[in-house]
């Protein structure tokens, strides 16, 4: 006898509009289950991780695929879907060979405009 599959509604989709700040504060607070002092902890994780990321994408080109796709991820977790798609892109430059500088450039200012916001909520 084979068990009954089930489909699991665990993790949440981006939003389909776009969302006016660097971050979906709704998506952060789903994945956190709305516990503040989690919130705060994740987003400064990831403000640390996002610059040591970029600095290894820009110093190690032979692994900057792998990490863009570990900013992805960790992006697209607390809500920074702007950075999650900018490293998407990246990923994707990088096997195509398309404009790299360009896609690394976009990566950069959308994790400082990311950053800026989580500097913001932390201060408050």
């Amino acid at each position: 006898m084979t068990p009954e599959l089930q489909r699991m509604d665990w993790m949440p989709s981006p939003p389909l509009a776009p969302v006016d700040s660097p971050l979906d504060l709704d998506h952060l607070s789903r994945m956190t289950l709305g516990d503040a002092e989690l919130e705060q902890e994740v987003l400064a994780m990831f403000a640390e991780q996002a610059v040591r990321l970029i600095a290894a994408i820009a110093a190690v080109p032979a692994e900057a695929g792998a990490l863009a796709h570990k900013l992805k991820g960790s992006a697209r977790g607390i809500g920074a879907f702007a950075v999650a798609d900018a490293a998407a892109h990246l990923e994707v430059a990088i096997r195509t060979g398309d404009d790299r500088p360009h896609a690394l450039a976009a990566l950069k200012e959308a994790v400082t405009e990311t950053r800026a916001a989580i500097e913001a909520i932390l201060k408050s």
